[in-house]
């Protein structure tokens, strides 16, 4: 009986611990960072334009598992997600999304922003599109690249 009872309390907290990675942040405050890893159309929206985009810049990575450069960039911009010391050249707090151009929701997001070369990263604030690279830039000039935005 005990030992039902414990794999009962096992498999229930293991069902609620499942959380999707596009939903994931740090923390909801608005100086904390967030990462939205593979997010989605409904993610993207909210996170870029909704009421919790105020006061911050998201950058946007659209990438592919096949591209070589993409995989470069990854880490600068993972770094970036996490340094609560990085700040745009506007003193906003950044935070990261990735958008695999792979998935449904990837490929009409590349289509609306006319994504043609992979990395492709779009700065956005407040849900306008104030900024964008192309390419995996170097970590030096990524953060020159914030410094103007």
């Amino acid at each position: 009986m005990a030992s039902s009872l414990v794999l009962r309390a096992f498999r229930s907290s293991k069902a609620s611990s499942a959380f999707p990675r596009s939903i994931r942040t740090f923390s909801a405050s608005s100086s904390c960072l967030g990462h939205y890893a593979d997010a989605d159309f409904g993610t993207f929206k909210k996170v870029t334009s909704g009421p919790q985009s105020e006061g911050r810049l998201v950058l946007v990575d659209f990438y592919a598992d096949w591209c070589g450069p993409c995989h470069v960039l990854s880490p600068i911009l993972k770094s970036i997600s996490s340094d609560p010391n990085i700040k745009s050249g506007s003193g906003l707090p950044v935070d990261v999304m990735t958008i695999n151009t792979e998935s449904e929701d990837g490929m009409e997001l590349s289509q609306k922003y006319k994504i043609r070369a992979l990395p492709t990263v779009i700065a956005f604030r407040e849900g306008q599109n104030v900024m964008q690279f192309v390419g995996a830039l170097p970590e030096a000039q990524v953060h020159d690249f914030l410094g103007k935005v």
